[in-house]
């Protein structure tokens, strides 16, 4: 089970991690039922394909913005089952209304080519897409896959995560209020449903955001019919600050993108390599910074970070603390369990942090810093030594060096004195993981690109525009 969610009566038992009080137990979808949302999806897709890509455009629109009709309860709700203080519930659900550009820019990526007259590359959707959505993002992650799937021309079967399944569950109704009948679906349970979806003949593409070990089992399952999958998974992001970086900047944003959702983010910084020669006054900028981050529920407007999303995830945190500390690590700050009710666990800061006990994925609320010698070499050397490649950062005021070590990085996406995660990217960048942080993605044109495939259309000669197929209608010339 994932975070240890318990199943009662073929129920999801769905609980507060603030205060461990049942909010509901939600029903888990039968096999019967999973084949029914798949059915449904397949039946809407047919007409679904036929409307151009200027109307499914607008309902996309509209479905995205439908989030907006009850904010409050869906923050309330995202806030109660996984933790995260509410003002980044509303900046999660916020961000996924205010979609136009974002859906403008991946209907371009859907439009079709004519090259040399007389042929035309059109997209040509999968059919029904397996949407397996996280806990951590429980809202934005299914807008996020939903968008370029319904775009492209197909239709959805969206699967919330076990610890989230009310705030899923929510935005899928709000979308479906703005489509077609059958355009989006939901199922809920844990993961054996999850296994059962995405494996289903009647799923053509699975998108999935979460763990690399459950993105590799999808990965393999998919495999056995090459059914096509976009898979973002787990980090564990380097930072790097050179001894001539503006200290300040660079330790606030340390501090903010390790404890941001109590570091419950795939992109939060966890490893901090910090040039030998500043590395203690930068150790103790990060701990003031830290203690002013209060930690309680989040629907407490004083609370600055919630409680982590489980007891399970609590005790993984708490290890890899006392693990670091026993292997050398500094204690600077927190480390230790809270006593009462709740999965809290304190803004904690780590010094000298050994580098070979910090390689696995903490996803806590953790700022772990680790000198070195504040050489180019051993800071693309430390950054590189994962399995993961999400994010990175390098802070330097020298931006010709930090440009260069940013490019030798693995990494999908490098910020260069700013976090990548906040750094005002633009829309068309992708987010994409290296290595073991994923397999294609669900952003930019290349993602975009990837809930559909190309199919050439050749004709004798140049066809007369009012003779092309509806696909191909609104055609650019190459």
């Amino acid at each position: 089970m994932v975070q240890g969610v318990a199943v009662e009566s073929g129920c999801l038992v769905n609980t507060n991690p603030a205060t461990g009080a049942i909010i509901e137990k939600v029903k888990m979808s039968r096999t019967k039922d999973v084949d029914a949302a798949v059915e449904a999806a397949a039946a809407a897709q047919r007409s679904w394909v036929t409307k151009s890509l200027d109307e499914r455009t607008a309902l996309v629109k509209a479905a995205a913005r439908a989030l907006a009709e009850d904010r409050a309860g869906l923050t309330k709700m995202i806030t109660m089952e996984m933790g995260k203080v509410i003002s980044e519930a509303e900046e999660e659900v916020d961000g996924m209304v205010a979609k136009d550009e974002y859906c403008d820019l991946v209907a371009k990526a859907n439009e079709p080519e004519i090259h040399a007259g007389n042929s035309v590359i059109v997209r040509h959707p999968h059919g029904v897409v397996a949407v397996c959505a996280p806990w951590n993002y429980p809202v934005e992650e299914i807008v996020l896959l939903c968008i370029p799937a319904l775009i492209a021309g197909n239709t959805v079967v969206v699967k919330p995560s076990e610890v989230a399944p009310l705030s899923g569950g929510m935005a899928v109704a709000a979308m479906q209020t703005a489509l077609p009948p059958g355009v989006v679906n939901l199922v809920q349970g844990d993961g054996s449903v999850g296994s059962y979806l995405v494996s289903h003949a009647g799923v053509a593409m699975v998108g999935f955001t979460g763990s690399t070990a459950v993105g590799s089992k999808i990965l393999e399952a998919a495999s056995k019919t090459l059914k096509p999958v976009v898979l973002e998974c787990g980090g564990k992001d380097p930072m790097i600050v050179f001894a001539d970086a503006d200290l300040d900047l660079a330790a606030k944003e340390a501090v903010a993108f390790s404890l941001a959702n109590c570091g419950q983010v795939c992109c939060a910084v966890e490893r901090v390599y910090v040039a030998s020669d500043v590395a203690e006054a930068f150790e103790k900028k990060c701990v003031e910074l830290a203690k002013t981050y209060t930690h309680g529920d989040g629907l407490d407007p004083a609370s600055k970070i919630g409680p982590l999303a489980s007891e399970m995830q609590r005790a993984k945190v708490h290890s890899h603390v006392v693990a670091a500390t026993k292997a050398g690590a500094n204690l600077l700050l927190g480390g230790e369990l809270p006593k009462g009710d709740g999965n809290f666990y304190p803004p904690t800061v780590l010094g000298s942090v050994p580098h070979a006990a910090n390689m696995e994925e903490t996803f806590g609320p953790v700022v772990a810093l680790s000198p070195f010698d504040g050489s180019d070499d051993s800071a693309v050397k430390l950054a590189n030594d994962s399995t993961y490649g999400l994010t990175a950062s390098v802070y330097s005021t020298d931006l010709a060096r930090a440009g260069l070590v940013a490019s030798r990085i693995s990494a999908g996406q490098v910020g260069v004195n700013c976090n990548p995660f906040a750094g005002g990217g633009a829309i068309q960048c992708p987010f994409v993981g290296h290595k073991q942080s994923g397999y294609n993605s669900h952003s930019g044109v290349d993602g975009w690109r990837a809930f559909s495939t190309p199919k050439s259309l050749i004709y004798s000669a140049p066809p007369p525009a009012e003779d092309l197929p509806p696909a191909a209608k609104k055609a650019r010339a190459e």
